[in-house]
């Protein structure tokens, strides 16, 4: 028995009839583990054997890595933990990028129609809850999308990890900029219901993106309309501990942020990759 009554373990079985055996099945194999180090990792060390579309969730992951290698953790059962192994036969190499931004998508989307939270996305792979002034509820990033590539010969595979916080309290949030479900008053915090639904809705964009040929155009338009970071003033660092200061202006054809810069050469730049802090005006 497990010691939170508010925190029950994942139905595997359950998830499985859902994903997998059901009339609305799209995914080969759903797991459920009590506890692993990184759902992320262990799906990379079965990538060359498992099937598409294997997905494995955690009730309680020990070395749960972030970019960047940050290592987080939280209470058991207080989050849900996926990794989903997917193979993308013909995608051209250059494509492949654009995983995490349209797993980030899906993501918004559940939380928006399941949970019934005001998600957004904040580039490149983070999803924030916006706050509410006139309920004193300050937001703040409710998950995190890590995707790693395992491979590309002779078919792209990679793992798009996903932890979303649902019923951390607020004196169990690891920052204060963090936020959760419950803490958003989300109208869903069922975690088997969260992940059953977003595994439906990431299998959906999967399979629209294979059918119109890895066309990346779809996805650049959904997601430049879910990003809060667009027309932002932000500090970008860099690899390099490089940073840009300027006004975010577009996401490009490649899945990079365009950015104005406020001073020196006004010329707009586009950056792959970098940790974004969204600024007010006066910001420096």
């Amino acid at each position: 028995m497990w010691e939170n009554l508010d925190r029950p373990p994942l139905d595997g079985r359950a998830l499985t009839r859902a994903l997998v055996d059901g009339p609305r099945g799209s995914w080969s194999r759903v797991d459920v583990v009590a506890r692993t180090g990184s759902t992320n990792a262990d799906l990379l060390a079965v990538a060359d054997t498992a099937a598409d579309r294997t997905a494995l969730i955690a009730d309680v992951q020990d070395a749960g890595r972030g970019r960047h290698s940050r290592s987080f953790t939280a209470p058991a059962r207080s989050q849900v933990i996926v990794s989903a192994l997917v193979k993308l036969p013909g995608v051209p190499p250059g494509s492949v990028g654009w995983l995490p931004l349209l797993t980030g998508v899906a993501v918004v989307d559940v939380l928006r129609t399941v949970a019934e939270v005001d998600a957004v996305l904040k580039w490149p792979n983070d999803v924030l809850v916006r706050g509410d002034e006139s309920s004193g509820y300050a937001g703040g990033k409710v998950a995190g999308i890590l995707v790693e590539v395992a491979s590309t010969h002779p078919v792209v595979t990679a793992v798009s990890g996903v932890g979303i916080n649902v019923s951390l309290t607020e004196a169990e949030l690891p920052v204060p900029t963090a936020t959760s479900l419950q803490l958003a008053g989300a109208a869903v915090i069922d975690r088997g219901t969260v992940v059953r639904a977003f595994l439906r809705a990431m299998g959906s964009a999967l399979d629209e993106w294979r059918e119109s040929g890895w066309d990346t155009a779809p996805i650049a338009e959904l997601y430049r309309s879910r990003c809060d970071t667009l027309g932002r003033r932000v500090r970008v660092t860099m690899p390099g501990d490089t940073e840009l200061v300027g006004v975010a202006t577009d996401i490009d054809e490649h899945g990079r942020v365009v950015i104005v810069p406020e001073s020196g050469d006004t010329s707009p730049v586009a950056v792959s990759a970098g940790d974004v802090t969204h600024l007010r005006a006066l910001d420096a």
